[in-house]
C-alpha cells in the first residue's frame, strides 16, 4: 500500500512538472515585434472617402429591387478622384459591376498577392431612417468620425485599398510582385455574380496567388480573460453555411376544436428540440491557435490550461461554449431565423415553416448538418430540407507559416506597434470563399479597432469609422503592397 502511494505521489508531482514545463514552454508570437514605421497618408483622404459613401450601392435579395446605377456612379467616381491608378493599372469589368484591378509586378514568376474588398451595402432596414443620427448615405463627418452605410462593411477597405494604391504610384512605386484587387458588387447576398466570377476568371487564366486577404476579422481588445490590450485577429478559416427548412403538413380547422397537437406546436417543439440541443463543441483549429498564441500573456493559472489543452481542453471548450460570443467558435451554431404559420386567429394552420441557420465549423459538413437536424427533430412530420440551396461547406485553414501570415503578421506589428497578432476562425462569411482555388492561402482581416458601439452599427443604425481608423487602414494597405510587392 504504502508503495503504491508512493508510485502515486511521484506520478502526481511528475504530471505537475510536465504541466509547468509545457505551460512555460508556450511561445508568445509578438516577442520578435518589427519596428514601428511611418506611413504618409496623402492631404484629402477623409474627403475621398466620405464621399464614397454617399453612393447608395445597395444589395437586395429581391432582384427586382436592384439598382446598378449607384454603382456605375460609384466607378466613375472612383476613376476620377484615383488618376493614378486608373492610368496604370488594367481594371476590367466582371459580372456587370464588379472590379478586378491589375496592377503588373516587373517578375512575372512570382505569384500575385490578392486584396479583396466589396462595394455592395445592406439596406436601411425600413422604419429606421429616423433613427439614425446622421442620414445613412450622407457621408457626413462629425467629430471625428465618418458616418454612413459601408464606413466599415466595406468601402473602408475598398476605399482604403485604392488610396493606398495612389500614393504608391504618386511616390513613383512600382512593384516587384504582381498586385490584385478584387471588389465585388454582391457580397452581402453571397457573392455568386461578382467574387465568384473574378475566381473564376482567374483560375481560368491559371492564376496562384501567393496569398488573398479580405474583409472578416478585426482589432480586439478583451477578446479573453486575462489577455490585456489589442489583439489583430487573423482568420485563418470561415464557417460554412445552411439554412434547413422544417415544414409541417396536418389537417387544418377551426380553433374551437383543435386537436392535441397542431402544425405550430410540432413545429415549436422541433425547433425547440435543436436548441437545446446543439451540435457538440470541440477545440481545435484555428479557435485552438489562438488560445496557445496568446497563452503567454495570460496569467500563470489561464497559462497553464492553454499550454495544456490536450487535459483541460474540454474544460475550455464547455467555458467557451458557455457564452455566445465564443461558443461560435467552438461549434457548428444553431439559429433559428424564420417561423411563418396561419392566416387567422381562429383557423387552424394546415401548413407551419420554419428556417434554422447553422454556421458550420470547420470539421463538419453540411450533411452533418442535415443529419443532425433529422437525429434530433425525430419526428416523421416534420420535412427536412436545405433552403433555397443556401449550403456553402467551410474552408480550408491556412498556414500561420506561410509567407502570406508572415508578411501580414509583421505588416500589422509595424502600423499598429506593440499589438497582439493571433489566428483565429472567421464566423461569418466573406466573398474569399470563392478564392480557395485560386491560391493555398486565404486570410481574412480588415485594420479596424472594433467597439461595441460601432460593431452595432455594422449592418444596423448608425454605422460609422472614426478618422483615424480609416487613416490607419490606409496606412497598413500601403505598408503590405510595399512589402509584398516588393
Amino acid at each position: 500500500m504504502k508503495a503504491l502511494l508512493k508510485l502515486l505521489v511521484l506520478a502526481a508531482v511528475g504530471l505537475a512538472g510536465v504541466l509547468v514545463a509545457r505551460a512555460l514552454a508556450l511561445r508568445t508570437e509578438g516577442l520578435e515585434a518589427p519596428p514601428a514605421v511611418e506611413v504618409a497618408v496623402a492631404p484629402g483622404a477623409i474627403d475621398r472617402f466620405a464621399a464614397a459613401l454617399r453612393f447608395p450601392t445597395v444589395s437586395h435579395g429581391d432582384a427586382a429591387l436592384f439598382d446598378p446605377e449607384p454603382f456605375e456612379d460609384l466607378r466613375r467616381y472612383l476613376e476620377v478622384t484615383y488618376p493614378l491608378v486608373h492610368e496604370t493599372l488594367r481594371l476590367e469589368m466582371v459580372g456587370g459591376l464588379s472590379l478586378l484591378y491589375t496592377w503588373p509586378g516587373s517578375d512575372p514568376n512570382l505569384p500575385p498577392v490578392i486584396l479583396l474588398a466589396h462595394s455592395d451595402v445592406v439596406p436601411i432596414e425600413p422604419g429606421t431612417e429616423g433613427d439614425w443620427t446622421h442620414p445613412p448615405f450622407s457621408g457626413l463627418i462629425v467629430e471625428g468620425e465618418v458616418w454612413g452605410r459601408g464606413a466599415m462593411d466595406d468601402k473602408a477597405s475598398l476605399v482604403g485599398i485604392l488610396e493606398a494604391a495612389e500614393g504608391l504610384l504618386g511616390r513613383g512605386f512600382r512593384p516587384e510582385r504582381t498586385l490584385l484587387f478584387s471588389f465585388g458588387h454582391d457580397e452581402e447576398i453571397g457573392g455568386v455574380e461578382g467574387a465568384r466570377a473574378v475566381a473564376s476568371l482567374l483560375e481560368a487564366r491559371g492564376v496562384k496567388g501567393a496569398f488573398v486577404l479580405d474583409e472578416g476579422m478585426v482589432i480586439v481588445e478583451d477578446v479573453l480573460p486575462g489577455v490585456e490590450g489589442p489583439v489583430a485577429l487573423l482568420g485563418l478559416a470561415e464557417k460554412g453555411y445552411i439554412s434547413v427548412l422544417l415544414a409541417v403538413e396536418v389537417e387544418g380547422g377551426h380553433s374551437s376544436t383543435p386537436p392535441s397537437e397542431t402544425a405550430i406546436g410540432i413545429l415549436a417543439r422541433a425547433v425547440d428540440r435543436l436548441e437545446a440541443r446543439p451540435m457538440p463543441g470541440r477545440l481545435e483549429g484555428p479557435s485552438r491557435m489562438m488560445l496557445e498564441t496568446l497563452g503567454p500573456g495570460m496569467p500563470f493559472r489561464l497559462r497553464l490550461a492553454m499550454g495544456n489543452l490536450w487535459l483541460f481542453g474540454g474544460l475550455v471548450t464547455r467555458m467557451m461554449a458557455g457564452a455566445p460570443e465564443t461558443a461560435a467558435a467552438v461549434r457548428t451554431t444553431t439559429a433559428p431565423t424564420l417561423f411563418q404559420a396561419g392566416v387567422k386567429d381562429n383557423i387552424l394552420p394546415s401548413q407551419a415553416q420554419a428556417v434554422v441557420n447553422f454556421r458550420i465549423l470547420p470539421g463538419d459538413s453540411s450533411e452533418d448538418v442535415l443529419a443532425h437536424v433529422a437525429g434530433t427533430v425525430d419526428d416523421p412530420r416534420v420535412r427536412v430540407e436545405v433552403y433555397q440551396n443556401t449550403s456553402t461547406e467551410p474552408s480550408p485553414v491556412s498556414s500561420t507559416e506561410s509567407f502570406g501570415y508572415q508578411e501580414l503578421r509583421t505588416t500589422i506589428q509595424e502600423v499598429f506597434p506593440g499589438i497582439e497578432v493571433a489566428p483565429f476562425l472567421t464566423l461569418g462569411g466573406t466573398d474569399s470563399k470563392h478564392f480557395v482555388a485560386v491560391a493555398e492561402d486565404v486570410y481574412r482581416f480588415a485594420p479596424l479597432r472594433f467597439r461595441p458601439d460601432l460593431a452595432s452599427g455594422v449592418h444596423g443604425t448608425n454605422e460609422r469609422i472614426p478618422v483615424e481608423d480609416y487613416l490607419d487602414m490606409v496606412r497598413f494597405y500601403t505598408r503590405l503592397m510595399e512589402r509584398t510587392g516588393g
